[in-house]
């Protein structure tokens, strides 16, 4: 039995942006660049960056299967959906859990990590 090989978009010593095999695309925990930005910018920011890797894979944002998000504090629950509910397809949104975590950067708000269908 062969398996699909295993694409690696822009592989670093610890971790790809994204891996792709088969029919799946799973992307890495995704960052805003700009800290400094309210939630609502720091998501925006962290959706482009899906958008444009999904691109490279060859998927987009109506083909994503499941979303795990990460806030440093809960309390901007209400404002990273406004964000993500304009974002997503209407009818085509994923399996998604939001959680609060302690996230890498003091300033970092957000990390969205996402596995969509090719």
């Amino acid at each position: 039995m062969t398996h699909p090989p295993v694409v690696h978009i822009d592989p670093g010593p610890r971790l790809s942006e994204a891996t792709v095999c088969g029919d799946r695309m799973y992307l890495s925990g995704m960052i805003p660049e700009d800290t400094s930005a309210d939630i609502a910018g720091q998501v925006r920011q962290v959706l482009a960056e899906i958008d444009a890797l999904l691109a490279r894979g060859g998927s987009d944002k109506s083909k994503i299967l499941s979303a795990q998000v990460w806030l440093s504090d809960i309390g901007d629950f209400a404002a990273m959906n406004a964000v993500w509910d304009a974002w997503v397809v209407p009818g085509q949104t994923p399996a998604r859990a939001t959680v609060q975590a302690a996230l890498s950067e003091p300033a970092m708000k957000v990390e969205i990590m996402v596995v969509a269908a090719i």
